[in-house]
């Protein structure tokens, strides 16, 4: 079993400064009334154009963002990879709603790719689907029986081919990459276009990976089903397996439009699918690949057990932990240092366009009950040991 206590190898590579900028931030986003009133406020303050950037950039962006620029990571990319722990370069823009903009996007992700081709300290790229299409359009897709008209269905054409074309050149490069989760009323629409991805670049091994979001109650099953029919037609299934991201949005629009809440009734039943999918993936892990997207102690404890059961190298390239950046550093330090394979989801992009992304961090840190307190008392500990030096 892996100790999560030990602070000095989770925050070795924070100087002094950097682990008191990370304890003053986590007790602010600690603070529900300061995080809705930065989520209201800041918007508010680019619009007028207030100097807020610098502020934002030093503070809350510098703990959860790598850079403005895939250059600009190099720096983070070094550092986490000098203990063993991998990046994931996460073009964290969001809200576009134009063809330029999901063109951009889809070159960035290109970007990504290339930086990783055969870069051992950037093991995954990844992308979100609404990075590269139409919320709306996804939404009406969604619907199996709605019916598109012809400017739509050229446009899911141009959708279809700019996922197609990230999805083909990872395969060239040999790059894995993370399709990431989105609602439940876009996502059979995404679902659909990983199956058909899978099918045409896993063959040989898992270079599409879906996320499936265990706190909706059907996934579990669905995960189950992809499995079925990947063997059936000759492919593998690459999963990022997390709790999810969107619980609140999710049960507010369920009980406005007065249908039944895709979300668990409660954590446990969300930790028992979390840990029922990833070991159902170990166990078929001749057709599987996985990463492990958890901030989840006895989840990441269970994940190491289950590959040392199955007697699997800890360093399989089927098997992953992530994390994000800025969180959990005692979850992936540590499981570095117990060898096994780790990477740091490492968002970038102007401080401007990532912002509903740092905002969305940070109101995770004050919905996740113990969250916020578990960083800070482990940051706490941390500088209270090199103090005792």
């Amino acid at each position: 079993m892996i100790s999560f206590d030990n602070t000095e190898i989770a925050f070795k590579y924070k100087s002094n400064k950097d682990l008191k900028r990370a304890h003053f931030l986590f007790k602010l986003v600690g603070k529900n009334g300061l995080v809705r009133f930065g989520k209201s406020m800041v918007p508010i303050a680019f619009k007028l154009h207030l100097p807020i950037k610098g502020l934002i950039k030093n503070t809350i962006f510098r703990q959860f963002c790598g850079g403005e620029t895939i250059d600009e990571c190099d720096a983070t990319i070094a550092t986490l990879f000098n203990y063993n722990v991998g990046t994931i370069l996460d073009y964290s823009v969001e809200g576009q709603t134009d063809e330029d903009s999901f063109d951009a996007t889809k070159e960035e992700i290109l970007r990504t790719i290339q930086k990783a081709k055969g870069n051992k300290a950037i093991p995954f790229a990844v992308f979100k689907p609404t990075g590269l299409a139409r919320f709306e359009l996804l939404e009406k897709i969604n619907d199996v029986d709605a019916s598109l008209s012809f400017e739509e269905k050229q446009e899911f054409s141009r959708v279809f081919s700019r996922i197609e074309e990230i999805c083909n050149y990872a395969h060239e490069n040999s790059v894995p990459i993370l399709i990431d989760a989105e609602h439940s009323w876009i996502q059979d629409a995404v679902d659909r276009i990983v199956e058909s991805m899978m099918a045409k670049f896993n063959k040989e091994k898992c270079i599409i990976y879906n996320t499936f979001q265990m706190y909706r109650h059907d996934r579990l099953q669905y995960l189950k089903e992809c499995i079925e029919k990947a063997k059936r037609e000759g492919y593998k299934v690459g999963a990022k397996i997390v709790r999810g991201a969107y619980m609140e949005i999710e049960r507010e629009r369920a009980a406005e439009m007065n249908y039944a809440s895709p979300i668990q009734p409660d954590k446990k039943t969300t930790d028992e699918d979390f840990n029922a999918a990833i070991t159902l993936l170990i166990e078929e892990i001749e057709h599987t690949a996985i990463c492990c997207g958890t901030h989840n102690e006895e989840s990441s404890n269970l994940f190491a057990s289950l590959i040392e059961k199955h007697q699997l190298p800890k360093k399989d390239n089927r098997l992953y932990f992530a994390q994000l950046l800025g969180m959990s550093d005692h979850i992936s330090f540590n499981i570095a240092h117990h060898g096994y394979n780790v990477a740091k989801y490492v968002p970038y992009g102007s401080v401007k366009e990532v912002m509903p992304y740092l905002l969305r961090r940070a109101e995770e840190n004050t919905s996740v009950a113990g969250q916020t307190g578990r960083e800070l008392s482990l940051i706490s500990k941390e500088l209270k040991r090199r103090k005792s030096k």
